[in-house]
């Protein structure tokens, strides 16, 4: 008779992730860590911090309504979202293959095209929030 058959325990953390701490705490050390790699070492995601503080200050210098605040503000995480996913896709990319291969060159010319389409919306929406309090500021003068 066959013994019967225990079930396979989930063990992707003890084989993937040996050294992992297990907590809300520990996972957002991790990931605090990873946002500031990102703001260290990538100049565009500085750039894109330098626009978005900017913004908000500008937003609040028109004095915009709290909605096209928070228009803005979405936007910008947007941006911040896709330059974090981009950083992670090239990392890993490299991590497959140090040499010039075309396959990884599009496959990460793609991902700075999201960046790029993120950042150009979130540039079209502050346009159209800001615009008209800027005109009505420089008609009054």
């Amino acid at each position: 008779m066959a013994q019967t058959e225990q079930p396979i325990a989930d063990d992707h953390a003890a084989r993937v992730h040996p050294y992992t701490q297990r907590g809300f705490g520990s996972g957002l050390t991790h990931a605090v860590h990873g946002v500031l790699h990102v703001f260290k070492h990538e100049r565009n995601a500085r750039i894109h911090l330098l626009f978005a503080v900017l913004a908000f200050v500008l937003g609040v210098f028109l004095r915009v309504s709290d909605v096209e605040l928070a228009a803005v503000f979405f936007a910008v995480i947007l941006v911040f979202l896709a330059e974090i996913f981009n950083t992670a896709v090239e990392r890993t990319l490299d991590l497959i293959d140090v040499k010039e291969n075309p396959r990884i060159k599009l496959i990460k010319d793609m991902s700075a095209g999201a960046v790029l389409v993120a950042a150009t919306a979130a540039v079209i929406m502050g346009i159209a929030i800001f615009m008209p309090f800027i005109v009505r500021l420089l008609w009054k003068t």
